[in-house]
């Protein structure tokens, strides 16, 4: 028992130092590096608690009388350091959000969401929540599977997250655009703390598979998210949305796709077939997206993704197709029209590093006439949204500020004709 309290010890303080280090020049090693990573600095507390209830457990029964359990001791004693150092680093979210809603929106945003819609504004987290990180369903959201919205089969189907009360003149609509480096994925697997606390608010939410990589190469992706668009455009009313204001998101290739299609409206190429169809959206909040697939500022040329982009995303290299390259580069698409946008990322992601989104959001500040929002996460990793915890319920309630503000600026423009 004793070796095995010493092992789990290394193990803990291994994943504790992976969650509090920014390390990610680690070429091979990033996907280990990433999981520990994650999975503690996220679920920090709850770490806390299955080693101390160890620990208990192991000195009733009286294991530290060996010198290797003592040893296994100190070295949780140093994980519960770090891991209550992560705690606290996740409960300062509200600290970089609110400041960079302010800076975006306003100081005073919240006077110009409606008064009847103010009771939906959260700013605590509910403790019962974040201890529960894989319970999702609320009170009052039904939920419609699997409805085919295109002509791939299983790739083309939508999930809708649906409010149990109606919302007069309609529920404005957020798009959820899954992520898993353009391979991999399900509508089912990513973004239920959002969708979920959206809907119990009076949002209708789309979930969506699209055609993956290497069965499909890219633009079949983007083309995919605007066939959704356009769904929803013409169907949603049915189910008491309003097809009129949708807003969209989605982390990492959801990310991507997310701010691409934003940047993209009405791009003909990209609509076959449905070319007619408005795929403008209203509002935008991509999460650790990748936003230059040429890196053209150098940003990670140690740790480049392009060999895979090339082979299985794009299915040719960038030098034999440097436009289509250039076009699946949200930054390529930066516009003064832009919708509002509220760009999230995390400064620990191994996968995307943080001075991408630094570079994307920079260029759209610069010319955008609506406000561009940029949320700077210390310490968060990627895809650190996908279950809850305290960090993922603080964002999400900022996020939901966000989409109540573009929404009421929506409706007020539609007021004044």
């Amino acid at each position: 028992m004793a070796g095995i309290y010493f092992s789990l010890a290394l193990l803990a303080i291994y994943c504790t130092i992976t969650a509090i280090v920014q390390a990610r020049r680690l070429y091979w090693a990033v996907p280990v590096y990433f999981f520990s990573a994650w999975l503690c600095g996220e679920l920090a507390l709850l770490h806390v608690l299955w080693q101390v209830a160890l620990t208990a457990l192991l000195a009733f029964i009286g294991v530290f009388a060996d010198p290797l359990a003592q040893t296994g001791l100190g070295l949780f004693a140093l994980s519960w350091l770090g891991l209550f150092y992560l705690h606290c680093q996740s409960m300062d979210t509200p600290r970089h959000l609110r400041p960079a809603l302010y800076r975006a929106l306003g100081a005073n945003y919240r006077a110009d969401i409606p008064a009847e819609r103010q009771h939906v504004l959260s700013d605590d987290i509910v403790s019962a929540h974040w201890l529960k990180p894989f319970s999702f369903k609320r009170p009052g959201v039904r939920q419609h599977s699997h409805i085919s919205y295109a002509d791939a089969g299983k790739r083309n189907l939508l999930d809708i997250y649906h409010p149990h009360e109606s919302r007069e003149g309609g529920f404005p609509v957020l798009l959820q655009v899954h992520g898993g480096a353009w391979m991999i994925g399900e509508k089912e697997q990513q973004a239920k703390p959002l969708m979920y606390h959206l809907a119990e608010r009076g949002w209708l939410c789309v979930a969506i598979n699209y055609r993956l990589s290497p069965d499909a190469a890219f633009p079949a992706h983007i083309i995919d998210v605007k066939k959704a668009i356009a769904w929803i455009r013409e169907n949603i009313a049915q189910y008491g949305g309003n097809p009129d204001f949708i807003a969209i998101t989605g982390g990492s290739a959801g990310g991507h796709l997310s701010s691409l299609a934003a940047l993209t409206p009405n791009r003909a190429e990209w609509q076959p077939g449905f070319e007619e169809v408005d795929t403008t959206v209203q509002a935008a909040v991509p999460f650790y997206g990748v936003y230059d697939f040429l890196d053209r500022h150098g940003i990670r040329p140690e740790m480049s993704m392009e060999d895979m982009i090339a082979k299985r995303v794009m299915q040719c290299t960038k030098e034999d197709n440097f436009d289509l390259w250039d076009n699946g580069s949200p930054l390529s698409h930066v516009r003064a029209d832009a919708p509002p946008m509220f760009v999230i990322q995390g400064t620990h992601d191994s996968l995307v590093w943080v001075e991408e989104a630094r570079a994307f959001v920079s260029a759209l500040q610069a010319v955008s006439k609506q406000p561009v929002a940029y949320g700077e996460l210390p310490g968060a990793q990627h895809a650190f949204e996908i279950f809850h915890s305290v960090r993922t319920d603080h964002t999400v309630h900022a996020v939901g500020h966000f989409l109540e503000w573009s929404h009421a600026q929506w409706l007020e423009q539609q007021a004044r004709g």
